[in-house]
């Protein structure tokens, strides 16, 4: 991640360091790390390396992985779901959306929004296949929440794969959830 001299002060109270975890965790002194903040002096290139590589350091080891906020049970249908079965699961499990799944392969989405636009053009007796749009992604369980947040302003939901089998798939509630809890 890019940083400026600036931000280390923000950053270093964000995960709750004195200027002396942040200088040992960088092997610089205190004392420099007070200077920067104050911006009394611009360090070396190597000193600023150091700390922004700690920096770095702490940021992947506390952001919250994709293996955290997955929900594990995957409701999803096959290509042939008929749309009465498709309302049927999205209603007994609660969900507004699921993936449209046959075997390991992910064919495509289903939304709410989806199956009403076609029940509100008549298609009562639709099938998945005829309806869904395009797979949503698929990510790896160490993927970061920021990967996760940003795909998901794009697609309804994102699916957790690891070695072709699917672990578990990510919604933007999934998120909340997550960050409320916190």
């Amino acid at each position: 991640m890019a940083y400026e001299l600036k931000d280390i002060k923000d950053i270093r109270k964000k995960f709750g360091l004195t200027q002396i975890d942040l200088a040992k965790k960088s092997g610089v002194s205190q004392s420099l790390i007070a200077k920067i903040e104050a911006g009394r002096l611009d360090p070396t290139y190597n000193k600023a390396k150091k700390i922004f590589e700690a920096l770095d350091e702490l940021t992947q080891t506390k952001e919250i992985k994709a293996e955290e906020i997955m929900t594990h049970k995957v409701v999803s249908v096959g290509r042939e779901s008929g749309v009465h079965e498709i309302i049927k699961k999205m209603r007994k499990y609660a969900i507004s959306q699921m993936p449209v799944i046959e075997g390991d392969k992910i064919l495509g989405v289903l939304s709410e929004a989806i199956v009403l636009d076609a029940l509100m053009k008549g298609k009562k007796e639709i099938k998945a296949k005829e309806i869904m749009q395009d797979a949503p992604p698929t990510i790896g369980k160490n993927a970061s929440i920021t990967i996760v947040s940003s795909l998901l302003k794009f697609y309804p939901m994102v699916i957790v794969v690891e070695q072709g089998k699917i672990l578990g798939v990510i919604t933007k509630s999934d998120i909340i959830r997550k960050v409320y809890k916190s």
